[in-house]
């Protein structure tokens, strides 16, 4: 039964980052993107951590995989806050309703976006 329970968990831990993976690739924006991967990442790691917890069953390993979940969830979420204010700060301002890919299209066809020399 736990052996069933840990590869139900493996395997929605890497669906998740399978889906983060997609999201990071198909969503239009970098925010959107850091979001879907940065959400997608901390769940995906406690899944996959958690099932192989299940596995290893109470021993040195556990406690040592607990470490390391713990650390992965202090530090993930703080590393996207980091990246998301470095860009903010950078100048990359969060385009609501607008896509990054209909922009770049109308650059990549010469076409002008009726801004002028603005980004």
């Amino acid at each position: 039964m736990i052996d069933i329970l840990s590869w139900i968990l493996l395997v929605l831990g890497g669906g998740f980052v399978f889906v983060g993976g997609v999201g990071a690739l198909r969503l239009p924006n970098f925010y959107t993107r850091m979001h879907a991967a940065s959400l997608t990442d901390t769940m995906g790691t406690i899944l996959i951590l958690a099932g192989i917890m299940l596995q290893a069953g109470w021993s040195l390993a556990t406690i040592k995989l607990i470490a390391i979940l713990v650390f992965l969830l202090l530090t993930g979420p703080t590393a996207t806050y980091a990246l998301a204010n470095a860009a903010l700060l950078s100048g990359l301002k969060p385009d609501a309703g607008r896509t990054g890919d209909s922009r770049d299209r109308n650059e990549e066809d010469g076409r002008d976006n009726g801004q002028g020399d603005k980004p």
